[in-house]
């Protein structure tokens, strides 16, 4: 393993919260073996941003990775012309010009009715009943698993993250895991015919009309999944708990002072859904005074740079006016995350607009715990207006 400093966690503690501690991390120790999580962190901005570009040393190849071994070796777990090969396949899905031309108005439309739903009710878990399903339905389309419900999309794709995140070897979140793995396979197989007579944008379809393999076909639908339900869910809920907890800048935003994409990049940068991502050091490397052997894991701490007090003014606070423009909230480099489009269409043109448009008096109405390091939002969020 690396020669970094040892720095202990507490697990559960850390789950809770870890931006104490990754807080000390950066002052103190910035490079350090973690025992609990049998990994090398590293947490400043910078350094996150200069190595996760060197894909020869910081590899994202991990074949024995809980990714790979649980949903197959999709692109994110691929380096230099392999993944960029299937980055050009799945374009057409996710090109801002489809995204903008294509998906826009699916994802207006299925939240216009799923708001239709729940203005009458005059209060809901946002979570649950909002985002999640909000998330869900805009993630049926782009996958082309149209036949998947939104409680089953968000069933799967918590599953296939919960088993990512099994550092500790639970058989049960293994086994549930490849529960929702087969889920999806089944929703694949029910949907290939369809797709193959009617041709369109989704991601089943235009790997198929690349002539990608089968396997690679469905890994990187479960890449997809894995990403794109959670993490919109989580940041579209923890924007506006964000914004309602901040009634000045939701004004600033209602009046055009500030954009609602701003609101959401800032939340993404604050509380970052996505707060690591794992590397295998694929060879000899030094960063600083810390020496890295073969196959060392590596987490590269997106949550942390993201508060990293060399480089915002303001790191520990929600703050539009500050520039948030460095944040590595979707990565960097070749991984740089390909959703990111349409993840801003979905959060800052749809979601946070359409929902304070109709239902302009939301207010909290109870406790909103966060939970998660590796990947971060809110478990439940009541709120309540005038119906």
């Amino acid at each position: 393993m690396s020669d970094a400093p040892a720095y202990d966690i507490d697990p559960a503690t850390f789950w809770a919260d870890p931006y104490p501690d990754l807080k000390r991390m950066r002052a103190d120790t910035p490079i350090c073996f973690v025992p609990q999580l049998g990994a090398t962190l590293i947490t400043r901005r910078d350094a996150i941003f200069d190595n996760e570009k060197k894909t020869d040393v910081f590899s994202s190849d991990q074949p024995d990775g809980l990714m790979t071994v649980l949903m197959g070796q999709n692109m994110m777990r691929k380096d230099g012309d392999a993944h960029m090969a299937e980055r050009k396949a799945i374009f057409p899905t996710v090109s801002p010009k489809t995204v903008n031309r294509v998906w826009t108005d699916q994802f207006r439309a299925a939240t216009a009715k799923i708001l239709d739903d729940l203005a009458p009710k005059g209060a809901c878990d946002l979570v649950s009943d909002y985002a999640m399903p909000v998330s869900a339905e805009a993630l049926k389309a782009m996958t082309g698993l149209t036949n998947m419900t939104a409680h089953e999309m968000n069933r799967v794709s918590q599953g296939m993250i919960d088993g990512c995140a099994n550092y500790a070897g639970d058989p049960a979140v293994t086994a549930n895991c490849h529960d929702c793995t087969a889920s999806i396979d089944r929703h694949i197989d029910a949907m290939i015919p369809v797709v193959d007579a009617a041709p369109d944008h989704s991601l089943l379809s235009v790997q198929r009309r690349a002539g990608l393999p089968d396997d690679q076909v469905r890994a990187n639908i479960k890449l997809a999944i894995s990403g794109g339900q959670n993490e919109p869910r989580d940041a579209i809920a923890g924007a506006v708990w964000a914004l309602l907890t901040h009634p000045d800048q939701l004004a600033q935003t209602r009046n055009a002072t500030y954009t609602w994409l701003q609101a959401f990049e800032e939340y993404a940068r604050w509380m970052s859904p996505i707060g690591m991502s794992p590397r295998r050091v694929a060879k000899p490397h030094k960063v600083d005074t810390v020496t890295f052997a073969p196959e060392d894991r590596v987490f590269l701490m997106f949550g942390s740079g993201n508060r990293d007090e060399a480089v915002f003014t303001n790191p520990d606070a929600f703050d539009m006016s500050q520039n948030c423009s460095a944040a590595i909230s979707f990565g960097a480099g070749p991984h740089f995350c390909a959703g990111a489009w349409a993840s801003k269409a979905l959060i800052g043109d749809v979601a946070l607009p359409m929902l304070f448009d109709r239902i302009p008096d939301l207010q909290l109405d109870g406790d909103t715990p966060f939970g998660g390091w590796a990947f971060r939002g809110p478990l439940t969020m009541p709120v309540r207006w005038a119906n």
